[in-house]
C-alpha cells in the first residue's frame, strides 16, 4: 500500500510538473558575473507565477545573433532575449521581431522616452529598454605622471593631444578610437555631424566636416599614434592593453572597470575616473541601451510581454544596478535611487557618480536604416579602406554615402 502511494505521489509531482509553461530567456555575456542576480530573477518570477517554469541562457556576444536567427528559422525561439540597439535594428527589418502592441501604457510610460524611442521603430515598440551606462575615460594616473599630464582631458581634441604626448614620452599608446564598424557614425553624430538628411530620405555624411573628422583618425594611425590593429579589434584591444598597462586611457562604459579590477589589481589602484569629453558640438554622449525583444514565432505574445516588463521594471533595474555596480536603470524611479550618487575614492564609486551626472546627455545614437546590415557594412569597408590607406577619406565616405542613398531611394 505504501509502495503505491509513493507511486502516486511521484505521478503526481510529475504531472503537476508537466503541466507548467516553459519559458526561456537569453542574455548577452552575464555569466558567471551575474549568475545570482539572474537566478534570483527566475526564482521571483516562478514564485509569481507558479504555472511557469522558467529557464535562463546566457550567451556569448559575438553569437546572439545568429544563434537567435537559427532558433526562429527553427520554430524554437526563447520567449524574449536580450538585443542591444544595433542588432534590434537589423533583426527588426529583416522581420525576425515581434512588436509590443497591447502593452499597459503605464509599462511604457516608466521608461525615459529617449530610451524607448531607440527600439521604436514606425511607431512600434520592438524592444523593452534593459540597461545602459554613459562612457567614462579610466586613465592610468602612472602613465600620465610619466607624460606629465596633470589633469585628464575634458575635450576630445584634448584627449587627442594627450594621446599624442603620452606616445612621445612613454611609448605606450594614449587611447584606442573606437571607430571600427558603425562606431564612426556615432563619432560623427557626438560632433554634432548628421548621418541622414532631415527627412530621413538620403545620407549627408560625406560633407567637408565629416572627412575633416575621420582625416584625423586616420592621421593618427599613419603616425602610428593609434594601434594598427584598431580596426580589427576595437574595444577588445583597447582593454586588454589598458588591463597590462600599457593604454594611458581607456574610453567605455564604467562596467568594464570590475574587468580590471579582476586582471590587474595594480592598474586598477592606478586608475582614477574623468567624464568622457563632452564635442559641443553635439553635446551628447552615445550610450549603447540594451533591451529585451519578443523573437518572431513566440506564440505567446501576451506571456512575453509580462516577462519582458518583469524583467526591466523598477524593482528589477535597480537590483540590476546594484549587482554589477556600474550599470544603469532606463526606468524613471529607479534612476532617482540614492545609490547612484554615492560618494567615495574607490574608481567603480567614482565611475558610477560622473555616470549619472551623464545620463542628461546620453543618447543611443544607433541609426534606424532599412538593410541596415548592407548599409553597416559598407560603413565598416569604407571606413577601413581610409585607415588601412586603400582609399582617401573622401573617396572612403562617398561611396558609402552613394550606397547608402541607393538603397534609401
Amino acid at each position: 500500500m505504501k509502495k503505491a502511494l509513493a507511486i502516486l505521489g511521484l505521478l503526481s509531482l510529475s504531472a503537476a510538473s508537466a503541466q507548467k509553461v516553459q519559458q526561456e530567456f537569453w542574455t548577452i555575456a552575464l555569466s558567471p558575473f551575474f549568475d545570482d542576480e539572474m537566478k534570483r530573477l527566475v526564482a521571483e518570477y516562478e514564485k509569481q507565477n507558479p504555472n511557469v517554469e522558467l529557464k535562463w541562457v546566457d550567451v556569448p556576444y559575438d553569437a546572439i545573433e545568429q544563434k537567435l536567427l537559427a532558433a526562429v528559422a527553427a520554430g524554437r525561439p526563447p520567449t524574449v532575449v536580450n538585443l542591444n540597439s544595433d542588432i534590434t535594428v537589423k533583426l527588426q527589418t529583416q522581420g525576425a521581431l515581434q512588436d509590443f502592441s497591447g502593452l499597459d501604457k503605464k509599462v511604457l510610460d516608466s521608461y525615459f522616452k529617449n530610451a524607448l524611442d531607440t527600439f521604436t521603430f514606425d511607431n512600434k515598440v520592438y524592444g523593452l529598454p534593459w540597461y545602459w551606462a554613459p562612457k567614462v575615460v579610466m586613465y592610468n594616473t602612472e602613465i600620465f605622471k610619466k607624460a606629465g599630464i596633470s589633469a585628464p582631458p575634458k575635450t576630445v581634441q584634448g584627449m587627442i593631444d594627450a594621446a599624442r604626448t603620452i606616445k612621445d614620452k612613454t611609448g605606450n599608446y594614449g587611447f584606442v578610437p573606437n571607430i571600427n564598424g558603425q562606431n564612426i557614425l556615432y563619432l560623427f553624430q557626438e560632433a554634432g555631424l548628421p548621418i541622414l538628411s532631415k527627412d530621413g530620405k538620403r545620407a549627408v555624411f560625406n560633407s567637408p566636416e565629416h572627412v575633416r573628422l575621420l582625416q584625423t583618425y586616420v592621421d593618427l594611425q599613419k603616425k602610428n599614434y593609434v594601434p594598427d590593429e584598431t580596426m580589427r579589434r576595437g574595444f577588445t584591444l583597447a582593454t586588454e592593453l589598458y588591463s597590462a598597462g600599457k593604454l594611458g586611457m581607456l574610453v567605455t562604459g564604467p562596467q568594464f572597470l570590475l574587468r580590471v579590477e579582476k586582471e590587474n589589481p595594480k592598474v586598477y589602484a592606478q586608475t582614477q575616473v574623468a567624464a568622457y569629453p563632452i564635442d559641443l558640438g553635439g553635446n551628447v554622449i552615445h550610450t549603447p541601451l540594451m533591451s529585451f525583444a519578443i523573437p518572431k514565432g513566440v506564440k505567446d505574445k501576451a506571456a512575453a510581454m509580462k516577462l519582458a516588463a518583469f524583467l526591466t521594471n523598477d524593482a528589477n533595474q535597480l537590483a540590476f544596478s546594484k549587482a554589477t555596480k556600474t550599470t544603469f536603470p532606463s526606468t524613471k524611479a529607479a534612476s532617482k535611487d540614492a545609490y547612484f550618487r554615492r560618494v567615495s575614492d574607490a574608481p567603480v564609486d567614482q565611475a558610477r557618480l560622473i555616470s549619472s551626472k551623464e545620463l542628461a546627455k546620453a543618447r543611443d545614437l544607433t541609426v534606424s536604416v532599412p538593410n541596415a546590415s548592407r548599409l553597416f557594412k559598407a560603413v565598416k569597408d569604407n571606413t577601413e579602406a581610409a585607415m588601412l590607406g586603400t582609399k582617401s577619406v573622401k573617396a572612403a565616405l562617398d561611396e558609402t554615402v552613394k550606397v547608402w542613398n541607393d538603397s534609401l531611394k
